[in-house]
């Protein structure tokens, strides 16, 4: 998991977008997921269960303003 996580992390800035386009988020939902099993948060874990199944079809544009502004997506780990 932390493997996945420093991998996405060193992506280009570009494929970061694109991965962030409808879609293709459900890569960051994952990608949220992972982040909180490696850091055994029980509610990011639960959260991000939740995100991957209700809101891919919204947080798609956050995570495509956050990636351009920071170069990372907003999560709570």
């Amino acid at each position: 998991m932390d493997e996945l996580v420093k991998t996405i992390d060193s992506l280009p800035k570009l494929v970061k977008i694109i991965l962030a386009l409808p879609f293709l988020d459900i890569v960051w939902a994952v990608y949220r997921l992972c982040k909180s099993l490696s850091k055994n948060n029980a509610l990011g874990i639960v959260l991000a269960i939740l995100m991957l199944f209700f809101c891919p079809t919204i947080l798609w544009i956050v995570d495509i303003i956050t990636i351009a502004v920071m170069d990372k997506v907003i999560w709570i780990d």
